[in-house]
């Protein structure tokens, strides 16, 4: 770990290519990072920016048995997240900091009969059981019981052969609505009916975020045309484009 002119640095032992910020941890600025280590155990790192903010620290380090391709903190409990690749919820142990070698607790398993899930989605504001797996071909709406570590398809939909779906983020601001990612479109979803509403052409998308504040607008990040912003009372263009990036886009957060 360092801090350079540009910002702070935090060091990981493996390879890694996810990180969330934990939106639930009021009290702090904190991030959960996943390894991406083929032969060996991969690692959970629960990252921790300092009271003064000039450092960031390890607060807490677990092994996790597969590499991780997503990683996302559940939005009202700092204590789980989500992991994809063999794709799973766990949890963080209670009393962490005074256990010596302290291990993950897996919640349950998401396993679907239609292929291997890219991300996964959790339901946006406030406390509540529902999230979205993506996988090539579909979106399933999952119920998931803590308490008695369940969880269970309530409905799903495919998005058909011809779209081969990536990613997605779920809209904030209209909890029935998300937003997935595909070779050639951005495809909207409601969640009540689990039916396509809207579809946008886009070339090479790979990934979507909304804007926390303003209701209506997202934004993507394409593999040729880069940064581009939208608002969805008028999806035929963007309202924004912001080339520049000297390499293809795999992600945007706003």
């Amino acid at each position: 770990m360092q801090a350079v002119s540009s910002g702070i640095g935090y060091g990981l032992k493996y390879q890694a290519r996810c990180i969330s910020d934990v939106k639930a941890d009021t009290d702090h600025t904190s991030f959960l990072a996943g390894t991406l280590s083929l032969k060996e155990e991969n690692e959970v790192h629960l990252i921790r920016l300092s009271s003064s903010g000039t450092e960031l620290f390890c607060e807490g380090l677990f092994s996790h048995p597969n590499e991780i391709w997503d990683l996302v903190s559940c939005p009202f409990d700092q204590r789980i997240f989500s992991t994809v690749y063999s794709t799973a919820i766990w949890q963080i142990p209670e009393l962490y900091g005074e256990l010596n070698s302290p291990q993950l607790e897996k919640i349950t398993s998401l396993e679907t009969q239609s292929g291997k899930i890219k991300c996964i989605l959790w339901w946006p504001t406030g406390r509540h059981d529902k999230l979205i797996s993506i996988d090539d071909e579909n979106l399933c709406l999952w119920s998931l019981d803590v308490s008695k570590k369940t969880a269970e398809v309530q409905s799903q939909d495919s998005a058909g052969m011809l779209h081969k779906l990536s990613g997605g983020a779920w809209d904030p601001h209209d909890v029935n609505s998300i937003a997935a990612t595909c070779e050639s479109s951005l495809q909207f979803w409601d969640v009540r009916t689990m039916k396509k509403t809207l579809s946008i052409e886009c070339s090479h998308v790979r990934s979507v975020d909304y804007h926390p504040r303003k209701s209506n607008i997202l934004v993507t990040a394409e593999h040729e045309s880069g940064i581009r912003i939208w608002d969805l009372r008028k999806p035929k263009v963007p309202i924004q484009e912001l080339p520049g990036h000297t390499h293809w886009y795999l992600s945007c957060i706003v």
